[in-house]
């Protein structure tokens, strides 16, 4: 009698279930193909491997391990078969935490699973699909580092419908250099002077990253002289200071300046420069008072007019024509006010002017020479009549 009730208060422990139930158990036993799991039912009950996750797996060692709680699905109920689903529940806790993060554009980690032609895979819970071209900014040829790294994700792209989960790294990415670009802009003053690194080469002047964002030295601000070409001063990955001349936050446009951060060509004009120093030059200007010269990189002295050639001129281009190499004469030097003036006549080998040549007067007495003119010979006829 006593065993009999003791056999029905076992019975009446045993729970019931339903298909679609939602139940907690723990795990008896991993088996090659299945889970086995205590869930308060007559029998274990049986997670199938495929249930276990929603990506493949080789073995359920690789999910769960022995003594783990899971939450499970109830899947079908025999009186002694009770099938379970892992992977149903984490499916659905996967869908609604997922259009969370979709609708407030979250970031959030996870591991690559694997990696697959065209991206690499995720498990959310459901499987998540980075494509490849939203890994990274920049192309990677090779993925298989990427099996195991944990990478910050957005959501992209969700369908309930057809299991579909987009993901990118990218996003992320993107974002982190907007907000780092932002706050590097409205941290920045005209006149600070920064370094730089040049990150690429235009006709027009050199892009330089200065913390995250690009800004502008235009080609008239890369050097004090005159620059045919910015790849003959600057070129790509070089370390540069860069003074910044001005900032537009809407428009995100940074000017910067090397030139201004560099000695000033006139600054070392009188160690290098003297009184009666003979240099090379270039024409650079003319104009109806003389021409300019350059003697140093950015540096222009005058040659006056006058002193332009050893004859009279009525204009410097009777002479001279710009970018012409020239040989001057230093004749005076004031760096303070920029100004050097310069000869090129005296510089010049002979006189271009011709010298009057001396008339001589012969003596009438002169009997070596018959050339002479006599009065005698002009007047002789008439003065006889009067002796």
């Amino acid at each position: 009698m006593v065993d009999e009730l003791n056999q029905e208060q076992e019975m009446s422990d045993i729970k019931t279930f339903t298909a679609g139930d939602i139940v907690k158990g723990k795990v008896t036993k991993i088996e090659d193909k299945q889970v086995l799991v205590d869930v308060g039912y007559k029998v274990d009950g049986i997670v199938p491997i495929k249930s276990l996750s929603s990506l493949h797996i080789e073995s359920p060692a690789d999910v769960v391990e022995d003594g783990q709680e899971l939450e499970l699905k109830v899947i079908k109920v025999d009186d002694d078969e009770l099938i379970l689903s892992k992977q149903a529940v984490d499916e659905a806790k996967a869908w609604e935490d997922l259009e969370k993060k979709a609708e407030n554009g979250e970031t959030f980690e996870a591991e690559v699973k694997e990696v697959v032609k065209g991206g690499l895979v995720v498990d959310l819970g459901v499987r998540g699909f980075i494509p490849a071209s939203l890994v990274e900014r920049h192309y990677v040829e090779n993925f298989d580092d990427y099996k195991g790294r944990t990478l910050s994700l957005k959501v992209l792209e969700l369908d309930r419908e057809k299991n579909r989960v987009i993901l990118s790294h990218r996003a992320v990415v993107d974002e982190e250099i907007h907000n780092k670009k932002k706050e590097t802009l409205e941290s920045l003053e005209a006149g600070q002077v920064l370094p730089g690194t040049v990150q690429r080469l235009t006709d027009f002047g050199a892009f330089v990253d200065i913390g995250g964002i690009d800004g502008l030295v235009h080609i008239s601000q890369l050097a004090h002289h005159h620059v045919e070409k910015p790849s003959d001063v600057v070129e790509e990955g070089q370390s540069v200071n860069v003074k910044v001349l001005s900032v537009d936050l809407d428009n995100e446009r940074i000017s910067l300046s090397v030139k201004e951060t560099l000695p000033g060509p006139w600054e070392e004009v009188a160690t290098k420069i003297s009184v009666g120093d003979e240099l090379d030059g270039t024409v650079k200007r003319l104009v109806s008072f003389g021409a300019f010269v350059e003697v140093l990189p950015g540096v222009e002295g005058l040659v006056h007019i006058s002193q332009i050639s050893n004859r009279h001129i009525g204009t410097p281009h009777e002479v001279l024509e710009e970018n012409q190499e020239v040989k001057v004469k230093v004749l005076e030097v004031n760096p303070d006010e920029h100004r050097v003036s310069l000869s090129i006549r005296d510089l010049l080998d002979e006189p271009e002017y011709e010298e009057a040549t001396p008339v001589k007067y012969e003596n009438d007495d002169d009997d070596d020479n018959n050339s002479g003119v006599k009065l005698g010979d002009i007047f002789g006829d008439a003065l006889k009549k009067f002796k």
